[in-house]
């Protein structure tokens, strides 16, 4: 809704990353704002202290650095660029809408060779919009795979979906794996049949037309394969490390998590690609999205300021700073140097991506309603009885995909709100494998008033604590609050939003 840059901005952006200036041009002190992963704050503080004293053109960061997932910070910055951080790390698969909403700076001509040279070519291309480069590459290892506890999982087991599961329920620990509230992990059942979903976009960035094989004969073995593990008792709908901590045998996430894994497990902890399952005596091997982390530079108004910020980012993602991220917490490097390391080729997650990799498929731009539709797949698969059951699911799935390119202008101007609420329930909590589910799938549609708000047409019975979004267009690319609204107080209340502000009021009944 808020969109920082004009045509005049980004004209500054780029000719002030083309000037030729001396060292002293640079010299002075930045106030400067950096979002990254919580587990990497202090260590980033200890890099821009390096930076400080180590850089040749004077230039001083006084950075104020705050903890925003690499998730948050793409819609945060989508929702209004002027408040986002002047450097924010950020998923690939958000690179596109944030390229459409003007909130990453072109890379210079000399930056943007140096990074070619020295990255993994596959995140150098996640980075490029045509033949531009827009970020910094960070990481090669945004993909999942599988963690398990030696003590409970003979490793004689590991490539068997159902040994694994059977293996759980003998020694009534969980499998974690996050089915009933994540599409990127889901996927890996219809990836492993050879299943397809890919968009398409026309030169605007707008999606156009979608190529999803997920309704298919291979899709109905894809989610029979998947039924096995949902309908287990000890199926832990969780990514978490902290699941070893709460009676699980197996999680399946990724690198991110090596470190916490690896400090409860010690000696016990086992790694390696995802298993197979089997259906009609055919193995299936799990697939996997993979993707990688990007670092971007907010354009600037003050072109010294974009040059000193440029520096910085270039810094902060080199060869010594991603190899420091690799040693604190075990991120894969995108740097070709890194990767060649001997600690880097040696750790046992990044092995197991590596293991998993051939089976894995490259995270392209998603429309962002697809991550709604997707992961209530394993939903109506645990309630499915028998194969016509399972077949529904993948119809339901394929008329909600159909459907966003039917919807009227009407539709895609208008307004909604998802979160904690179903049609049928309205606003709820509850209790799901030990968690507090909350339904993130169905869609409140809000109706525009003579004075330009937009209501709920009835007002609900809402508990403390439920947490929703209004967003545009059933989509996440244009959403309101950057962190959801949570409703202090239980009460009946109607809804309302002014989308000129991006105001959310509870009006109490």
């Amino acid at each position: 809704m808020k969109k920082f840059l004009s045509v005049l901005l980004a004209a500054m952006m780029v000719m002030s990353l083309c000037v030729t200036a001396g060292a002293s041009s640079l010299a002075g002190t930045y106030d400067v704002t950096l979002w990254v992963a919580n587990e990497i704050v202090d260590l980033t503080k200890q890099q821009v202290d390096a930076f400080n004293a180590s850089n040749d053109a004077g230039i001083v960061i006084n950075a104020t650095i705050e903890p925003v997932s690499e998730a948050d910070a793409a819609t945060n910055m989508i929702t209004d660029v002027t408040a986002g951080g002047d450097i924010y790390c950020f998923a690939q698969d958000q690179f596109a809408r944030l390229v459409q909403a003007g909130a990453l700076a072109k890379l210079g001509k000399a930056a943007a060779e140096e990074v070619i040279n020295a990255n993994d070519p596959s995140v150098v291309a996640a980075a490029k919009a045509g033949d531009e480069l827009y970020a910094y590459p960070m990481t090669a290892d945004n993909g999942y795979f599988m963690y398990y506890d030696k003590s409970v999982i003979p490793d004689a087991d590991v490539d068997s979906l159902e040994q694994l599961i059977a293996d759980c329920e003998a020694a009534q620990k969980y499998f974690a794996f996050e089915m009933n509230s994540s599409a990127w992990y889901s996927a890996a059942f219809f990836f492993a049949t050879g299943c397809v979903s890919e968009w398409e976009t026309d030169s605007s960035g707008a999606y156009i037309s979608i190529h999803d094989t997920f309704n298919s004969p291979e899709g109905l073995i894809a989610v029979k394969g998947m039924k096995k593990l949902v309908d287990s008792p000890f199926h832990l709908n969780s990514s978490s490390a902290d699941s070893f901590a709460s009676n699980a045998a197996i999680v399946v996430t990724g690198t991110w998590a090596y470190s916490d894994i690896a400090k409860m497990l010690g000696d016990n902890m086992g790694v390696t690609d995802l298993p197979s399952f089997e259906v009609d005596g055919v193995s299936y091997h799990l697939g996997s999205y993979n993707g990688c982390k990007l670092m971007g530079v907010k354009p600037q108004e003050d072109p010294v300021k974009a040059a000193a910020l440029h520096r910085l980012a270039r810094y902060l993602t080199g060869e010594e700073c991603q190899m420091q991220r690799f040693e604190a917490r075990a991120w894969g490097p995108s740097n070709l140097a890194d990767q060649q390391s001997e600690a880097v080729q040696s750790n046992p997650g990044l092995a197991a991506l590596l293991l998993q990799s051939p089976y894995s498929v490259p995270q392209g731009q998603i429309h962002g309603s697809w991550w709604d539709i997707a992961k209530v797949i394993a939903d109506d698969v645990k309630a499915a009885t028998d194969d016509a059951g399972l077949q529904q699911a993948l119809d339901n799935y394929y008329d909600k995909i159909a459907s966003l390119f039917t919807m009227s202008e009407a539709e895609k101007n208008g307004w909604s709100i998802i979160g904690m609420y179903n049609a049928t329930d309205g606003f709820f909590f509850t209790d799901y494998n030990n968690e507090t589910r909350s339904n993130w799938a169905d869609d409140l549609e809000l109706t525009k008033g003579d004075d330009g708000l937009w209501r709920t047409d009835n007002a609900y019975e809402i508990p403390a604590g439920t947490e929703f979004k209004v967003r545009q267009g059933k989509s996440w690319d244009n959403a309101f609050p950057a962190d959801n609204f949570k409703v202090e107080e239980a009460g009946l209340y109607a809804i309302q939003f002014d989308e000129a502000t991006g105001e959310i009021t509870l009006i109490a009944q």
